[in-house]
């Protein structure tokens, strides 16, 4: 019954071996330091040359060596009695130097031909009539320096892979330790102690016994005087490296040990609990009474990974319930309703498995609301992309050729509904964010029995994106369409935009704090003619009166209409443009209600400039006499030229002073003036820093502001809650509402059952391993419970 233990443990582990099972069997495990004898004696035990040997580490993986004790054989029985069987190969080796090469090959092809390590073991069984059944590891020799070749943390990884076996409960340890090095420095005995601290399950084994020091023993440590352990120690005498070179063979290396220990002086009162005989028998009923010992917990840890194994294969799934068609339909249905209800309560929330890290699903839909697209929006300046010089134009065009009281409506309009479209890329680049969004939880929709069909999660993922690809366009379409829906209708009776236009009005003509003066001329003197100081203060409180009563502008020019689109943006300070106003035309006074009638309202503009002259010329105001102050002025420095300036006189060198007033009766002037009416209204030069305002154009435009940052908050406002409600509309709720209809509608069809239920290859080949596995636990625990029965 005992003989009957071990070859059940063998044949467990020789299936758990190749199904990868996690139940650990009771075995030997063989440890001790590079050249303590290890190998050595393995093959006592099995009384046959079959290691590899040589110098430095040859053990580089583990060996698992199962002994099978065979009955005595028959003389009709065939030729060989003994043979060794690698689990790796199907191959019986009758010749024990072929067993030799197979480990040193199959060493080199998984550990290569450098001195590195590896954790895979190799399996070799060993049927003979002169072994006992047992079942050793034979581990890598403890290092501490690398030699040669060998990786610079080859002690680590040898510590390691040692420590790995001996830490498993059900192994019992046999540590090797030479008898002519001290035994405080067994390396051997220090991992087996932090493994086992009390002893239990450490078998102690003494190498070299006759190469000790002359007057010295190890008879206190064979007593267990020394270094006590449960199991005891047992010294050997193995053959010597001379022993082995003249090929002295097993039988007489074991007789010599016999005769060494009944003749020695120290060692003849124990000779009969030392030697390799006797460490076989013990290592066999140590190894048998383990087995006993652990058959309870091995059934329990069966009975555990029994359940696991089940459990595992029922998430797989029957593989007979997908060759049926008659279950195939109900199971794509549920599998469809699974993936419908999981996207839809991604969306709102009501998901099982919520993260609590991240933001996900219907959370992300939220803040992209909230966060994005409000941020987006907030950040538009409603007048950023509007400088003083369009808004002023967009006044003067709106006014035709007359002038207007009060700010016109339709410059208002001109100037809002452009600002108004710059509302419509936020809103638009919010619907597909919201898409991408929405496209994310479906691809994280799936379950553990949905990832059995691959097939059919990426057609239920394809299904529901392309739902939502059809919903973008109309979402995108309608979000466009309320921003043109704000722009088509200028709602100035908005009570929001009632106050806040009133407030800006009374803001806007508020009085305005008096200009800086300008800078003086570093000469009391006039120059050239121009007015002094007092009389541009003169001219600055009749500002608003012109000619004949009616207010005059400088901006109400033909000329003026057109602009250069280059300038620099933002309204003109008034003291700016008084510092930088150009310097008067040069050209005698007529008389001073000439001039008075001919002053621009705003500071900074000539008297007499060119464009002014060319419509009195044009138009008749004084006779056809001779025009004073026909020609610009330009030695003076770079000084800037107000919108529509005539700069076809400055660019033709025309005549001055009396020469001016010479016309031919054919009116030449008059028709060169004409034909350049294009460069009056030319673009100015992008070098010029801008043309100046009047102090009633920048009340104009302050108030324009004022307006358009009103309207455009309330439609932003607007906007800012129509757009997340029309994405809810159109592409969350639809697609939510009809995701089940369509996957319905689309996939469930009879002739698309088979190739969606077509399962993953890998997952095929890992349900027939775990049922291998889950046959084998149950076969070994039947086997067990039939053992425990017996009588022991």
């Amino acid at each position: 019954m005992d003989s009957d233990l071990i070859k059940l443990v063998n044949r467990l582990q020789d299936t758990f071996s190749n199904l990868g099972g996690e139940l650990d069997m009771p075995q030997l495990v063989v440890v001790g330091s590079q050249s303590a004898g290890k190998s050595s004696v393995l093959e006592n035990i099995v009384g046959r040359d079959f290691l590899p040997r040589g110098q430095g580490i040859v053990t580089r993986r583990p060996l698992v060596l199962q002994l099978v004790h065979t009955p005595s054989p028959d003389p009709a029985a065939p030729t060989y009695t003994e043979w060794g069987q690698f689990l790796h190969i199907d191959k019986r080796f009758t010749d024990y130097n072929e067993i030799r090469k197979e480990i040193e090959q199959e060493t080199f092809r998984v550990a290569g031909q450098n001195k590195g390590i590896s954790k895979l073991p190799i399996s070799l069984k060993i049927y003979s009539p002169d072994v006992l059944d047992l079942t050793l590891v034979d581990l890598p020799g403890l290092t501490k320096i690398p030699v040669g070749d060998q990786p610079s943390d080859i002690e680590r990884q040898i510590r390691g892979l040692v420590v790995e076996y001996i830490s498993k409960p059900n192994s019992v340890i046999l540590a090797v330790s030479a008898a002519n090095v001290d035994l405080a420095n067994s390396d051997a005995l220090k991992l087996a102690r932090s493994v086992d601290p009390q002893g239990r399950r450490t078998i102690g084994v003494l190498t070299k016994l006759d190469l000790m020091d002359a007057g010295t023993n190890a008879l206190d440590i064979l007593t267990g005087r020394v270094y006590p352990l449960k199991l005891g120690f047992i010294g050997v005498v193995n053959r010597s490296q001379q022993d082995i070179n003249s090929e002295k063979s097993l039988p007489d290396a074991l007789d010599s040990e016999a005769e060494f220990f009944r003749s020695h002086a120290v060692y003849r009162n124990i000779a009969h609990k030392n030697g390799t005989k006797y460490l076989a028998r013990t290592l066999n009923q140590v190894l048998m009474n383990h087995i006993r010992d652990k058959l309870p917990d091995m059934k329990a840890r069966l009975n555990t990974l029994m359940g696991q194994a089940q459990q595992e294969l029922n998430s797989f799934g029957d593989a007979a319930i997908y060759g049926d068609k008659n279950q195939q339909g109900g199971l794509i249905l549920r599998l469809m309703n699974k993936f419908a209800h999981d996207f839809v309560a991604s969306i709102e929330g009501t998901k099982v498995d919520i993260s609590t890290k991240e933001l996900s699903g219907g959370a992300r839909i939220y803040y992209i609301f909230n966060d994005i697209f409000g941020h987006a929006l907030a950040c538009i300046d409603s007048t950023s992309n509007l400088d003083n010089q369009d808004i002023r134009t967009a006044i003067r065009n709106s006014t035709g050729p007359r002038p207007s009281l009060f700010v016109p409506e339709s410059a208002f309009d001109l100037l809002v509904k452009p600002q108004i479209k710059l509302l419509e890329s936020p809103s638009l680049r919010c619907v597909e964010l919201v898409y991408e969004e929405l496209v994310k939880i479906c691809h994280n929709c799936t379950s553990v029995e949905l990832e059995r069909f691959p097939r059919l999660h990426a057609q239920l993922i394809e299904c529901v994106s392309e739902l939502l690809r059809e919903r973008l366009g109309p979402t995108s379409e309608y979000a466009q369409s309320l921003i043109e829906i704000q722009a088509a209708y200028i709602n100035t009776n908005h009570p929001a935009f009632i106050s806040g236009s009133a407030a800006a009005a009374q803001a806007a003509t508020s009085p305005a704090p008096k200009p800086a003066q300008p800078s003086r001329p570093q000469s009391n003197e006039p120059i050239n003619g121009a007015p002094t100081l007092e009389d541009e203060d003169e001219s600055s409180t009749e500002e608003p009166v012109g000619a004949n009563g009616v207010l005059s502008r400088d901006g109400r020019s033909v000329s003026s209409t057109l602009h250069d689109r280059t300038r620099i943006t933002g309204s003109v300070p008034t003291a700016k443009a008084s510092s930088s106003k150009p310097h008067p035309v040069q050209g005698p006074r007529h008389s001073s209600a000439h001039s008075q009638a001919t002053q621009p309202g705003a500071p900074g503009t000539s008297p007499h400039s060119a464009r002014e002259t060319f419509l009195n010329y044009f138009f008749g105001q004084n006779g056809p006499g001779p025009i004073a102050g026909s020609t610009v002025e330009r030695s003076h420095g770079p000084a800037p030229v107000p919108t529509g300036r005539d700069i076809s006189n400055a660019e033709t060198a025309g005549p001055t002073g009396l020469m001016a007033g010479k016309r031919t009766l054919d009116g030449n002037n008059a028709a060169f003036d004409m034909k350049s009416l294009g460069k009056h209204i030319e673009a100015i030069s992008s070098s010029e820093p801008g043309s100046q305002i009047t102090m009633r154009e920048e009340m104009e435009t302050s108030l324009i502001r004022s307006l358009i940052a009103s309207y455009f908050s309330i439609v932003r406002q607007s906007i800012q809650d129509l757009i997340p409600k029309a994405i809810m509309h159109f592409l969350v709720n639809y697609t939510s509402q009809q995701v089940q209809n369509r996957l319905v509608a689309s996939l469930y069809k009879p002739e698309l059952f088979a190739d969606l239920l077509n399962e993953d290859e890998a997952l095929v080949a890992e349900r027939a391993r775990v049922k291998a596995l889950l046959d084998a636990y149950k076969e070994a625990f039947k086997t067990l419970s039939e053992v425990n029965l017996k009588p022991i």
